[in-house]
């Protein structure tokens, strides 16, 4: 189950395109909840829950000109949906390639890791001579409901090869850890630090809704005002037009 774990937490890439979702940072943080539309690669728009517009991206659709083509190798990777990964027997990731990793990020690194919670496990199993190397240690992991969807929850310990994507907010703290993933997302839904300082110390997130239709409208700060077609036009002719 501990390999299974780890799969699912390399597989978000691969596992859903657009997501809706509330998402709180546990106490401690500061923040609060926030109503969230996330559609891959890069368009994010987050709400307070009465409505008022928090983060809405905008260049969405910015071409690549002349300073494009003289960037550097990264920039030409492809995204993770057009690569195929490595899977394994029941179809989740168990060896992640070269690709144009990156999730959008808001107020700080925590929601983008807990969207890829690939520093959690690393891009491939570790060698099984050295179990070691793993990036972090965990209990055995068990089947739990969240918000009325399948997950798999497990305590975990940070080894010295854990590293985490945004340093001054990592999923995984000092001592041990609660974790969450969602079965069929491969998200990070809920962390908790259990020990030390930073106990009680994490985030939850309730998914509302995976791969719906989403606009370029609903990520912009001013509105396209896009014409409904579904409306009649009305049209004036005559002298009083």
């Amino acid at each position: 189950m501990s390999s299974t774990f780890r799969n699912l937490c390399r597989s978000s890439p691969w596992k859903w395109t657009t997501l809706r979702f509330e998402y709180l940072e546990r106490p401690g943080t500061g923040a609060t909840m926030v109503r969230a539309w996330l559609r891959r690669p890069g368009a994010l728009r987050l709400e307070t829950p009465d409505g008022q517009l928090l983060h809405s991206t905008t260049g969405i659709n910015d071409s690549r000109d002349g300073f494009y083509v003289s960037a550097t190798r990264r920039s030409w990777l492809l995204p993770p949906h057009l690569v195929t990964p490595v899977y394994d027997d029941v179809g989740l990731v168990r060896r992640r390639p070269e690709a144009a990793y990156g999730e959008p990020a808001f107020g700080n690194g925590r929601l983008a890791a807990a969207l890829d919670p690939v520093e959690l496990a690393g891009n491939s199993p570790v060698p099984i001579e050295f179990p070691d190397t793993n990036r972090v240690f965990m209990e055995e992991p068990r089947e739990v409901d969240h918000e009325g969807r399948p997950a798999l929850e497990t305590i975990v310990t940070p080894s010295r090869a854990y590293v985490p994507s945004d340093p001054k907010e990592p999923l995984v703290h000092p001592g041990r850890t609660l974790l969450r993933i969602d079965a069929g997302t491969g998200v990070c839904v809920a962390s908790q630090s259990l020990d030390g300082d930073t106990s009680g110390k994490g985030h939850w997130l309730k998914i509302l809704g995976v791969d719906e239709y989403m606009l370029d409208d609903l990520f912009l700060a001013e509105s396209m005002n896009l014409t409904d077609v579904r409306r009649h036009i009305p049209w004036d002719i005559g002298p009083a037009a």
